[in-house]
């Protein structure tokens, strides 16, 4: 961890993490220092890149995406301009939350929401299958979210 964080900045990025609704106010209470410091401490650590974004927390089966997939894909070719054309296509895709490019028997691993199987089928056959490069597919469908999105711990 760099050494320019304090115990008041890392104090403050765990706040955050735990509850990015917190106003200036009580983000200032809680870690003791005045909501201007407060202010200009949160913005540093927007600029430096500690923090990149605040959003809120879906509930995906309240908005009919309760299927969670997980897909190993492995392409045809291992070359720079395989690996960035499908990078490129699969981040247009609205259904994949997450793509992540891994060492051993898949070259990419993607999570994906969908409404349920046949969301998923028509998915498949529609999308996944027709990203540049894909030579194979296998398709994980979650049976239960343990863990998700767990806090990054410092």
């Amino acid at each position: 961890m760099p050494a320019r964080l304090d115990r008041i900045d890392l104090k403050m990025l765990r706040l955050l993490q735990k509850n990015g609704r917190l106003s200036n106010a009580e983000l200032a209470d809680q870690v003791g220092v005045s909501p201007a410091t407060c202010h200009r401490r949160t913005q540093a650590l927007f600029d430096e890149g500690y923090l990149s974004g605040v959003r809120a927390m879906v509930a995906p089966r309240k908005l009919g995406k309760g299927t969670l997939v997980m897909v190993g894909v492995v392409l045809d070719r291992s070359t720079p301009e395989s690996f960035a054309s499908f990078e490129q296509a699969v981040a247009k895709l609205k259904c994949v939350l997450d793509c992540h490019l891994v060492a051993g028997d898949f070259d990419y691993f993607l999570k994906i929401r969908a409404g349920d199987v046949d969301d998923f089928k028509r998915i498949h056959g529609d999308q996944l299958i027709a990203l540049p490069g894909v030579r194979q597919t296998r398709t994980f469908f979650v049976m239960k979210e343990v863990v998700d999105n767990a806090a990054l711990e410092f």
